[in-house]
């Protein structure tokens, strides 16, 4: 399964053999929100698979999406549901962002589970409801404020990323795993992070400093943009 398709078909596929996976073994699409960044590669990708690949989103993101000739297969949900692909136990949530119907996923199969939590402006109390007994975590950590507050972004998008359907700060990100990271989390991966407004090294460095605070145990990842990410095996 992949989820979101903001990169191009060609690139999608690229990184797919990078990691010895076939782009034509895809068995299903996870849409998390409508955002170019998320679904650029999405109309190439379903088109390719002759139109039977499924494509998983809310009933209020497929609203916002355009598909050209013809539309896959839609998979369409109600925020907050359930439902199973293949071996794949699948939980979506609502997050808060500035999308039509914006959702978070966590996926179990074979007594392990993996949360996926990112462009959301803050970590509402359903968010740590939904990633209990996550063993691995794909959260935000967006932007550094004082470098979102002096960098090159014009005032009204950054009260955009700021606010509370945006996108988490290091300081919030910070906050969720020193009060309520599941210490069953083995994995912990931060990213989103944005080019301009943060650098890996300042989410390394707050994401060693929250996890040891709470003595966890937790191997930290940090996902850097543009760089393909090591293969995470459980």
């Amino acid at each position: 399964m992949l989820v979101d398709a903001g990169l191009s078909r060609r690139e999608i596929a690229k990184r797919l053999a990078a990691i010895g996976e076939d782009i034509a073994r895809l068995d299903a699409v996870l849409i998390t929100h409508e955002h170019s960044d998320h679904t650029t590669g999405l109309p190439a990708l379903a088109k390719a698979g002759g139109g039977c690949l499924p494509v998983f989103l809310t009933h209020g993101t497929a609203r916002y999406l355009e598909w050209g000739e013809s539309a896959p297969k839609l998979e369409m949900f109600q925020a907050g549901c359930g439902f199973s692909v293949g071996d794949f136990d699948i939980a979506s949530f609502t997050i808060p962002h500035d999308a039509a119907d914006p959702v978070g996923y966590t996926l179990t199969a074979q007594g392990i589970k993996v949360g996926i939590a990112t462009d959301l402006g803050y970590v509402p109390d359903s968010l740590r409801f939904h990633l209990r007994n996550t063993d691995l975590l794909l959260l935000e950590a967006n932007h550094d404020l004082e470098m979102l507050r002096v960098g090159p972004y014009p005032w009204s998008v950054k009260q955009r990323v700021m606010s509370r359907r945006g996108h988490l700060s290091n300081e919030v990100a910070s906050g969720f795993i020193e009060s309520d990271l599941d210490s069953r989390v083995s994995t912990l991966v931060l990213g989103h992070i944005s080019e301009h407004n943060n650098h890996p090294e300042l989410v390394r460095s707050m994401g060693l400093k929250a996890l040891d605070g709470r003595a966890l145990f937790t191997r930290l990842f940090v996902a850097e943009p543009g760089v393909q990410s090591e293969v995470f095996c459980y």
